[in-house]
């Protein structure tokens, strides 16, 4: 879900970030309900999601069909929330589009029982060893929630991605400083850069996905993976490791180092063109910010032209916690087919094209995200610096990512985003924000 390149979001948050928008006229387009019975000598493909932007699609899309010529596909890209209503309206009336955009977790559970397994498609595309191609961390969440001794892939990653920290290396470079690689290096940053215009943190506290990840990164930097243990029950949210990410979240706002007002400021639009127009030194976002600098713009600001001006960083060191950065992360979209395709072989042949074929050669044209696969890369890069950052990204920490950016409950996703936003407010200390999740957790069961 994303709003023409200036947005992005959580995936389990739920904003809207596109408007709704048809592709079937640039396609040629098909009623949904008739998917698979294109006109003569041709199929029809049907496409539902809220994510790639609709531009982005539509050069997806012109990829397989010169390619194919007597294949039509029929998309509309959505808002999210309404993209969450139409997919549950079709699939209660047996209308399910061939191919759908998914989420890792919940919905792609929701809808598990619509969706084909993926393992014989990507298979007889691929090879036998076909899950070599993909960053690890993307196949394992494509099957998070999955019921114990189910191994099928009903979504594949279509694109992925870390979440870290951006600065504007131009105000850090003026202040003669480096990117934070410590929590006092954080605070000392801050305090330097304290009396400028800029703020020195923006932290866009509003939005509940925002929160999360910023607290999963916290948390992973003082005890990895414990927030997952107990999650899913093998420790308890209230264990003091867990009350120290809390903790730590709070002294965010107490120790001034988060803008004053932080949980009024939604990251898209006002943070992240605050940060374009180079008023924050710095701010949480993810490797998707690279997409700033697509050079299918017409109107990059001077700070995202080949990512001249920003410098990505992982989350500081916690004292006491793990002695270096833990890398977090996961799937940004995930593609599944229907088993109410009328054509699942040619749904395949786009899947597949569009996860590692022309299409996704197109879609990764524009720094639209990080492939799911390893190895493909932009056909061409802006400026050296631009080049070096899209190879941290894919070389140095994608492969490396372990722990994931959602929580696999929607129950505990929100829990954890409401207890954070009432740290942050001042109205719960970090030990009531640890036990009202843990009393949503005990509600689970």
């Amino acid at each position: 879900m994303k709003l023409p390149r200036t947005a992005r979001r959580g995936i389990q948050a739920g904003v809207a970030l596109t408007i709704v928008t048809s592709l079937a006229a640039c396609a040629g387009g098909a009623d949904p309900e008739q998917s698979g019975q294109g006109g003569e000598g041709g199929t029809t493909v049907s496409f539902r999601s809220w994510s790639p932007i609709e531009q982005t699609t539509r050069q997806m899309i012109d990829a397989f069909t010169t390619a194919n010529p007597d294949v039509t596909i029929d998309a509309t890209i959505f808002n999210y929330p309404e993209y969450v209503v139409d997919l549950q309206t079709r699939a209660s009336s047996g209308t399910m589009p061939d191919l759908v955009g998914l989420q890792p977790g919940a919905l792609t559970q929701q809808y598990r029982e619509n969706l084909m397994p993926l393992e014989d498609c990507a298979a007889e595309t691929w090879g036998d060893d076909w899950e070599s191609k993909f960053f690890p961390i993307g196949l394992e969440q494509a099957r998070m929630g999955n019921p114990e001794g189910d191994e099928h892939y009903y979504a594949l990653p279509l694109l992925v991605q870390t979440v870290n920290l951006w600065a504007n290396s131009d105000l850090l470079d003026e202040a003669g400083i480096e990117p934070p690689a410590t929590w006092a290096d954080l605070e000392s940053a801050v305090d330097t850069l304290g009396g400028g215009s800029a703020a020195p943190f923006l932290l866009p506290a509003k939005d509940s996905w925002l929160r999360n990840v910023v607290f999963l990164q916290i948390a992973n930097n003082i005890e990895p993976g414990l927030v997952y243990q107990a999650e899913s029950g093998e420790a308890s949210w209230t264990d003091p490791a867990v009350v120290e990410a809390f903790t730590y979240w709070q002294k965010l706002f107490t120790d001034g180092i988060a803008q004053q007002g932080a949980l009024a400021l939604d990251a898209y639009p006002n943070g992240v063109n605050q940060f374009e127009a180079g008023n924050a030194a710095m701010i949480p976002l993810g490797a998707w910010w690279i997409q700033q600098s697509d050079p299918s713009r017409s109107d990059i600001p001077p700070l995202s032209q080949g990512m001249e001006g920003y410098e990505p960083f992982l989350f500081p060191t916690i004292p006491g916690g793990a002695p270096e950065p833990q890398l977090v992360g996961g799937i940004d979209v995930a593609l599944g087919i229907s088993k109410d395709a009328k054509n699942p072989d040619l749904a395949c042949q786009v899947l597949t094209d569009w996860i590692a074929g022309d299409g996704a050669q197109v879609l990764i044209n524009t720094f639209n995200d990080l492939p799911a696969v390893q190895g493909l890369d932009p056909e061409e890069f802006t400026s050296d610096k631009q080049q070096e950052m899209w190879k941290t990204f894919t070389e140095d920490w994608m492969p490396e990512v372990q722990y994931s950016r959602y929580f696999e409950s929607p129950n505990i996703d929100t829990a954890v985003a409401d207890a954070l936003s009432a740290v942050a407010a001042g109205q719960s200390t970090p030990e009531e924000a640890a036990a009202s999740v843990q009393a949503v957790q005990d509600g689970l069961g």
